[in-house]
């Protein structure tokens, strides 16, 4: 295990004061009863914070203060933790990270760095950054204080009643997934990738090392080319079940979360439903399916 409970219990102490406890519902309104946790109500709008915190507050952090890449959720939550514990920031994202998520990344007082091409080059850049200044990195996903604090959403999940059979999550990097795999047990977990950022699902067949290219709909937010190692362990060792959407399938859940719940997500926070409405995911008579809506900080959709 990259992380133990008694490490993920530690990190939802340690965030306590810091993050949101995010609300759940159940709702009939979709053709089969689902249990949701509103996750993308978090703290700049995305789980992240919770990893962002958790990374920062068990770090020396250098005079130089902290840098980050992102695709735009991880350098908002980052950006926003630094400002709130008193940390200079530099933080790298895409050009298409979008304005929704740069401009909370600006809000904060980050400096704020956009790159040309996709999230791998502002991960080339902000390395550059390190490097040259000794700040430090707060990687997105693949770092044990980040995986540890993405944890405590299930942590907490599992407090206000989480009574499902099988959980529905998001991948991108793997922070989420492995935080769901690090702390959920005795319970299936599934892991939905839009078909042209499916790095687990690559992973999984040719192994950890394999790059992917990435477009689409959620690249802006499951836009990694490779799962992070510490994911990509646990999925192995737990036997991760994944699933592929289409971006028609993520941009009609989207649609359908605001017709019939009122939640705007961004498209990334809408895959785990798109599994269940599009057929991606055929939960067996009587199973009980759990939500995880992990991102709101979408450009503007046709509703």
């Amino acid at each position: 295990m990259p992380v133990t409970r008694e490490e993920i219990n530690a990190a939802a102490a340690r965030i306590a004061g810091h993050v949101h406890q995010t609300p759940v519902m159940r709702s009939d309104g979709f053709g089969l009863p689902l249990q949701f946790k509103f996750e993308h109500t978090q703290v700049t709008g995305s789980f992240k914070a919770r990893g962002a915190f958790n990374a920062v507050l068990t770090a020396d952090v250098p005079a130089a203060g902290i840098v980050a890449a992102s695709g735009g959720n991880h350098g908002a939550a980052v950006a926003h933790a630094a400002r709130r514990l008193g940390h200079a920031a530099h933080i790298f994202v895409p050009a298409f990270a979008g304005p929704a998520k740069i401009d909370v990344i600006r809000q904060t007082g980050a400096t704020l760095h956009i790159v040309e091409g996709a999230y791998a080059d502002a991960a080339e850049a902000a390395r550059a950054h390190q490097e040259a200044t000794g700040a430090l990195d707060i990687h997105p996903y693949d770092a044990p204080a980040t995986l540890a604090g993405q944890s405590t959403c299930f942590r907490e999940w599992e407090a206000q009643g989480l009574d499902a059979d099988t959980v529905l999550v998001a991948i991108g990097g793997g922070g989420l997934i492995g935080g769901a795999m690090a702390w959920l047990e005795g319970r299936k977990i599934v892991g939905v990738e839009s078909e042209t950022t499916n790095t687990m699902q690559a992973a999984l067949a040719r192994g950890p090392e394999t790059d992917i290219e990435v477009s689409g709909l959620c690249a802006n937010a499951l836009g990694a080319r490779r799962i992070g190692r510490l994911a990509y362990d646990l999925a192995t060792a737990r036997d991760l079940q994944t699933v592929l959407v289409s971006d028609e399938a993520v941009a009609e859940a989207q649609k359908r979360l605001w017709q019939t719940l009122r939640q705007l997500v961004e498209p990334a926070g809408a895959a785990a439903l798109a599994a269940v409405l599009s057929g991606a995911y055929v939960p067996e008579k009587d199973e009980r399916v759990a939500v995880l809506l992990c991102g709101a900080n979408p450009a503007p959709i046709p509703i």
